[in-house]
């Protein structure tokens, strides 16, 4: 992909209804919640607000938290945690051997399938890109769209 980048994006849904429908308030924005997992960990609330003042004005709002801005240290890293729980014998992170070999007993007939037959008409992309333009029509025949990541 073009950028490491890790998060869960909520889109909540819009009002059923407009509140304020004598208004020149037209189109709201929907509410979202975005976590942020790696490489910046935190969250980031957005959501319309009515401006003060004795007319009916709305504003977007953007709340954010990032770990590093907010305790100013970086977390740990994945690696950084997998290390500390062998070392003091924790293994909830870890998987143990008969469920490896479970996910690869279901694996293996699906890859073998891959291997014996050439893909047909397989959307791939270039390294480095943000993926094919059949991933932006799937999304697109139900209204939705990818989150632009900058």
């Amino acid at each position: 992909m073009a950028k490491r980048h890790t998060e869960i994006n909520i889109q909540f849904k819009r009002a059923p209804f407009q509140l304020f429908r004598q208004t020149p308030v037209h189109k709201l924005q929907t509410n979202r919640l975005v976590i942020q997992i790696q490489p910046d960990e935190g969250m980031a609330l957005g959501f319309g607000a009515k401006i003060p003042g004795p007319q009916l004005r709305l504003g977007s709002v953007e709340m954010s938290f990032e770990y590093s801005k907010y305790f100013g240290a970086e977390p740990y890293t994945g690696y950084e945690v997998l290390l500390y729980d062998c070392m003091i014998g924790d293994a909830t992170l870890f998987q143990r051997a008969d469920m490896v070999e479970a996910g690869w007993r279901i694996l293996d007939p699906v890859i073998d399938v891959w291997r014996a037959l050439p893909a047909r008409n397989f959307p791939n992309y270039v390294a480095g890109s943000w993926g094919p333009k059949e991933s932006d029509d799937l999304m697109e025949r139900d209204g939705r769209h990818w989150r632009k990541i900058e």
